[in-house]
């Protein structure tokens, strides 16, 4: 097993009663996960919930992520069918699953991925929202998404009654040394922007202080809704990723070296006169 070190925390915020988040870290399975849900203290908290522990659940048997998400769409829905919680509940989630230095990020909703590099932050995820929709379309541009007054309004979400089934969307990305991955639910990225959040990861802090921090700028700077944040680091044994400059100097001495045997056979012709 990998070693990756990782932070979590998960907050009320500073105006909501209760803590409709729940958030899930599974190392030995290299699986880590944020759930926001929907519908108040007796649904988004039990839907978030029962949708993280299924997830586990999923991958453990040796389900893809990407269908144990869809799957836990039909178990919250069953779990309202039977009376186990109340009818509108229903939950976002973003997960993410490391295999070696590869990472494969899986999500419904608005959690969101970031991936940090040591210099810059770059979000992995895309929302699925209206403003997301108006952005895609060129409606308003990206700098407003995050500030718009219709931010809330979800595309799909988990066990949403009036979807028979939920499109899961993922992608790989592989984690080099020095890297990060932050899961995050929105009540992060709602105070806090992408400039805000790389000043914090780019403090010379271990995983769970980056993430207290994190959690604490949110809630300076209003806390209006449950925050949660993951962060996942690359594995001790990670290699370092490759830039254009790492490989000009080899380009260089490959370009040098012919330079230097065509200069040498033709000497070699002038001397001996043979071809």
């Amino acid at each position: 097993m990998q070693n990756h070190n990782y932070g979590l925390s998960s907050h009320v915020g500073n105006v909501r009663s209760q803590n409709e988040d729940s958030c899930r870290a599974v190392p030995d399975l290299g699986l880590w996960i944020v759930a926001d849900g929907m519908g108040g203290h007796e649904g988004g908290e039990k839907a978030s919930a029962l949708a993280a522990d299924f997830i586990v659940e999923q991958v453990r048997e040796g389900e893809v992520l990407s269908r144990a998400i869809a799957r836990s769409h039909h178990t919250i829905k069953q779990a309202v069918a039977e009376g186990k919680g109340p009818e509108g509940m229903g939950t976002t989630a973003v997960a993410l699953k490391v295999v070696d230095h590869s990472c494969e990020i899986s999500w419904v909703g608005d959690c969101r991925a970031y991936l940090w590099d040591g210099s810059e932050l770059r979000q992995l995820t895309k929302d699925h929202s209206y403003v997301q929709q108006l952005v895609d379309t060129g409606v308003i541009p990206a700098v407003e998404s995050d500030k718009h007054p219709y931010q809330d309004i979800l595309i799909q979400a988990l066990g949403a009654e009036d979807m028979d089934d939920v499109a899961v969307d993922e992608i790989r990305e592989d984690l080099y040394a020095g890297e990060q991955i932050l899961l995050c639910s929105d009540g992060l990225n709602k105070e806090l922007d992408e400039n805000a959040i790389a000043q914090l990861l780019v403090l010379d802090l271990n995983a769970q202080e980056k993430v207290d921090r994190l959690i604490g700028a949110a809630l300076d700077n209003g806390g209006t809704d449950n925050i949660t944040a993951i962060l996942v680091s690359a594995a001790d044994d990670a290699p370092d990723r490759l830039t254009e400059e790492d490989t000009v100097p080899f380009i260089t001495q490959k370009i040098i070296s012919i330079g230097f045997f065509d200069k040498l056979r033709d000497w070699w012709h002038r001397l001996t006169g043979k071809y």
